[in-house]
C-alpha cells in the first residue's frame, strides 16, 4: 500500500510523514509531479505506479518493462526540451539536429560534446541495446534506465526528475 500527499511550499513546515496503521514508517519517499506531490511506499514498484497510471495492475514483467520504457521515453522528450530551451544557439547545426530530432529513433551521435546535455535511454545502447554509446564527457549525458523499478527510480532521481529517499533499516 502506498500514500500520496500534496507537497507544501518551502515556506511552510513539512507535515509529519504518513505511517502505516501500526505506526511504522514507509520505507521510501518520493517527491514527484514537479515537486507538487510526495509519495510514500514500501516497494519501488509502488513508487513507479505513482508515475505510471495502472502500473500495479499490469499482468506480467514484460508489460511492466514496456510501461517503464514508455515512461523513460516521455521523460526523455520532456527533459531534453527543458535542457535545450534557450540554449540551442550555443550548439552547432549537427548538435541542434540531434537535440530537435524526434525520439522514435534514439539519438546516435558517435560523440557528444555540445553544451546541452543529451538525454539517453540505456536500453537502446550497448550492452542492453544495439547502438554504441556516445563518447564525450559524462556530465553531458543523462541516462534513464528502465531495466527495473529501482534503476528507473534512481536514474530519474539522478536526472533531477524525482527525488527518492529511503529510510535506514538499521
Amino acid at each position: 500500500m502506498s500514500v500520496i500527499v500534496r507537497n507544501v511550499s518551502s515556506a511552510r513546515q513539512l507535515p509529519a510523514a504518513p505511517r502505516h496503521a501500526d505506526g511504522t514508517p514507509y520505507l521510501y519517499e518520493m517527491i514527484h509531479a514537479a515537486g507538487a506531490l510526495r509519495g510514500y511506499a514500501d516497494e519501488p514498484a509502488e513508487l513507479v505506479a505513482m508515475l505510471i497510471p495502472g502500473y500495479g495492475e499490469l499482468g506480467d514483467d514484460s508489460e511492466r518493462a514496456v510501461a517503464r520504457i514508455r515512461l523513460a521515453l516521455d521523460v526523455q522528450v520532456r527533459l531534453q526540451a527543458e535542457l535545450a530551451a534557450g540554449r540551442l544557439g550555443e550548439c552547432g547545426p549537427e548538435e541542434r539536429a540531434v537535440l530537435l530530432a524526434g525520439r522514435h529513433e534514439p539519438p546516435a551521435p558517435a560523440e557528444w560534446t555540445a553544451p546541452v546535455p543529451l538525454v539517453l535511454i540505456t536500453s537502446c545502447y550497448r550492452p542492453e541495446g544495439t547502438l554504441p554509446r556516445p563518447s564525450g564527457p559524462e556530465e553531458l549525458q543523462i541516462w534513464l534506465d528502465p531495466a527495473d523499478d529501482w534503476t528507473l527510480l534512481t536514474s530519474l532521481h539522478a536526472a533531477g526528475v524525482v527525488t527518492v529517499g529511503a529510510r535506514s533499516t538499521a
